[in-house]
């Protein structure tokens, strides 16, 4: 059982989300507005939350990078809730740190699944397998440490970005469809939203910089990593 806090201003909405994550057996929290949220994670630290954008007090971005700046809570992986005319709110918060969003109106279902992917991934975490510092042309990834530099500057991924870049870095040469990158990085059937993966994609080449060549984009198929840093053409 995981402890997933809701911080959703709409009552009906914030009563559904409850009522279906019990029936899947978790514990929940439920917050209306985000100082209460805020205080909610600090008191009890829960596997998960589920962060409306829109929140009468604050921006859920707002939450997202108090909850992240925290050390005692930086760890904690949040689930956006947002509109569909919120594009820029959930590329800030992929920047803050969020680990995915499903858009409103969205199937209870849809939200399930990013849930149980998102916590399956936590628990995986937990006892990761330890693996040399690899060096790629002006790349440098750390798995262990979950870090990565270009250039001998390090860049900030998030958790989401960081999993992305090692899949694709230890398939180099080898073409990822959407459909088998949503599945092997975030859990989730192909049957379910892909412009998960081009946001995270994009963002993911700003964050590398000089290094964004590395990762090429297969037109009509997908991504793939080079297979040699010579081979790459800025």
């Amino acid at each position: 059982m995981s402890r997933i806090l809701v911080i959703e201003d709409e009552r009906d909405l914030q009563q559904v989300l409850a009522y279906n994550l019990r029936k899947e057996g978790h514990e929940v929290l439920q917050a209306l507005d985000g100082a209460e949220g805020l205080r909610a994670v600090r008191a009890y630290k829960p596997d998960l939350v589920l962060l409306d954008l829109m929140l009468p007090d604050l921006p859920g971005t707002e939450v997202c990078k108090a909850l992240k700046a925290d050390p005692s809570t930086g760890a904690i992986p949040v689930l956006m809730l947002t509109a569909k005319g919120e594009e820029i709110d959930r590329v800030l918060g992929f920047e803050l740190g969020a680990e995915d969003y499903v858009v409103k109106p969205f199937s209870v279902r849809e939200l399930l699944l990013r849930v149980q992917a998102i916590l399956r991934r936590v628990q995986s975490a937990k006892s990761p397998q330890p693996k040399d510092v690899v060096t790629f042309g002006r790349l440098r990834i750390d798995p262990a440490a979950h870090r990565a530099w270009v250039d001998d500057q390090e860049i900030q991924l998030t958790a989401i970005e960081f999993r992305l870049l090692g899949l694709l870095y230890e398939r180099r040469n080898r073409v990822q469809t959407r459909a088998s990158l949503l599945e092997d990085v975030w859990g989730l059937q192909a049957d379910t939203e892909t412009r998960t993966v081009d946001t995270h994609v994009k963002r993911l080449r700003e964050k590398l910089g000089a290094a964004e060549a590395y990762l090429e984009t297969v037109r009509g198929v997908g991504y793939r990593f080079a297979a040699s840093p010579d081979e790459v053409h800025s």
